[in-house]
Formats: structure tokens, C-alpha cells, sequence
């Protein structure tokens, strides 16, 4: 019985420290960037897009349709290193649990 009391206290103090890593990971933010620079998206732990920045220089009236893929590039870059920052976070929580893979999303 000890054992289980144990676990469950672990498991407990585990759910507090990922509900805080939830919470501090809308104040973390990561930049996605695109055609060398000329796109920049910038994206919160929570994965919501906070600005878009274009340099002047690449917009150009009559290719509306590269600035429309440099805008889609940068912004799955950011998306991706938001992504891989949550998954950074909450695999230092779980770390050492013992938890099956996949367990914890």
C-alpha cells in the first residue's frame, strides 16, 4: 500500500509541475523565420502566433504568391519550435517517471 501511496504522490507533484510548465509556456516565445530572414513569425509556448514581421524589400506586387509561401514557411517554423519547446519542457517533468512512451501525450 505504501508503494501506491508513494506513486500517487508522484504522479500528483508531476500533474502540479506540468500544469505550471502550461502556464509559463505562454509566456515563452520562439521565432520562425523565412527566405533568410525577410519573414519572421514570432509564436508563444501555446502555439499562437504573436507577430509577423516582412521586410520591405520582398514585397513585390507582381509575386504576391512568394511572399505568401516565405509567409506559410516561416510561420510552420515557428509552429515546429514551439512544438519542440513544450515537448523539451514537459520531457524534463516526465523524465525519470518511468512512465511508458506515449504516456503523457
Amino acid at each position: 500500500m505504501g508503494q501506491q501511496f508513494k506513486m500517487l504522490k508522484q504522479l500528483q507533484q508531476m500533474q502540479a509541475k506540468m500544469a505550471k510548465i502550461q502556464e509559463d509556456l505562454g509566456a515563452k516565445t520562439v521565432i520562425g523565420t523565412a527566405g533568410g530572414g525577410v519573414v519572421e513569425v514570432v509564436v508563444n509556448g501555446h502555439q499562437k502566433v504573436l507577430s509577423v514581421t516582412v521586410k520591405p524589400e520582398v514585397v513585390d506586387p507582381a509575386d504576391v504568391d512568394m511572399l505568401q509561401d516565405l509567409v506559410l514557411a516561416a510561420v510552420n517554423d515557428a509552429m515546429d519550435k514551439a512544438r519542440e519547446l513544450a515537448s523539451r519542457e514537459m520531457g524534463a517533468v516526465t523524465a525519470g517517471m518511468g512512465l511508458p512512451p506515449g504516456l503523457m501525450g
